[in-house]
């Protein structure tokens, strides 16, 4: 951590539940609760980290719970000579399923970012080469179907040719007015969450590091085969929800999703943006308990 980056309380509090565990020379940082299963695996998206489900934790307190920082983002190692592919992050999230909870059934919860990681999980299996037995998945607001994404601002300055020196330049100002813009109106970022995720962005001068981080939006040009064969023939119980006021990952992604899925069990939260988890998590923990068939209370 360098010396200007001051963790706040709340993020101090979330780190020390979480352990540092190594794979392949780096470190990660985990949060596991152990509890009953299947263990949910949680993906967080870009340019945030596990500290977007604290709040859900807090709610499944009975639930077996898998979280962790993907590498170059939050309290992870986040080092600048890596290519963070998607496949390295797959290989990660394989791993860690396997140390904690060695050969039982896993559902995988995936955002934004995570959703491609899971998407990869989902082609793994469909190939018989995963670690794990997937037990089913949950994906929302994620540009599976890029193409029909928004990004924003930040995202495009990072993607392009002076995605280096954009990095470079990032300041906390214009990281507040591009976080809240994703937020849906009933819920608007606080002052707290802008200050918390400008903090862990900044742990070890990854805010430097965008440029290399958002090279994922490539993969899914690249991938896009793959990944979308993937969601179109694997047949596993696979569920989808959705805040309807995000900006980035735009309704019309829901709607391709479903064009290749019709069948696709859905639940579309209007009021909610692209944080869903940190918006409104209580509402957010009920759609979640439906698609592990926990709950069948009115959403």
């Amino acid at each position: 951590m360098t010396p200007a980056t001051v963790l706040s309380e709340r993020v101090e509090t979330w780190r020390l539940k979480g352990n540092l565990e190594e794979f392949r020379g780096r470190r990660i940082h985990t949060y596991f609760q152990d509890g009953k299963g299947p263990l949910l695996v949680l993906l967080h998206g870009f340019p945030t980290c596990s500290y977007d489900w604290r709040y859900l934790v807090d709610l499944m307190p009975d639930r077996a719970i898998l979280a962790f920082d993907f590498l170059g983002f939050g309290l992870s190692d986040k080092p600048r000579d890596h290519s963070y592919t998607l496949s390295w992050q797959a290989d990660l999230t394989e791993e860690l399923i396997c140390r904690f909870w060695d050969e039982k059934p896993a559902f995988v919860c995936a955002h934004d970012f995570g959703s491609s990681v899971a998407t990869e999980l989902l082609a793994r299996d469909l190939a018989s080469e995963l670690r794990f037995e997937l037990a089913g998945m949950l994906l929302f607001n994620g540009s599976i179907l890029v193409e029909r994404s928004n990004p924003t601002l930040a995202q495009k300055l990072l993607r392009g040719p002076l995605g280096p020196l954009a990095a470079r330049f990032s300041n906390e100002a214009f990281f507040r007015r591009q976080f809240a813009s994703v937020f849906g109106g009933a819920h608007p970022m606080t002052d707290a969450d802008a200050t918390d995720y400008w903090s862990l962005m900044t742990f070890n001068d990854g805010n430097r590091l965008g440029h290399k981080l958002v090279s994922y939006m490539d993969e899914r040009v690249i991938y896009a085969d793959r990944w979308h064969g993937a969601v179109s023939r694997w047949q596993g119980d696979l569920h989808l929800a959705w805040g309807m006021q995000d900006p980035v990952a735009v309704p019309d992604i829901l709607d391709g999703i479903l064009e290749m899925r019709p069948e696709l069990p859905v639940i579309r939260m209007p009021e909610i943006g692209h944080y869903p988890q940190v918006e409104d998590p209580a509402r957010f923990a009920r759609v979640l308990a439906e698609s592990l068939g926990e709950s069948r209370s009115s959403l």
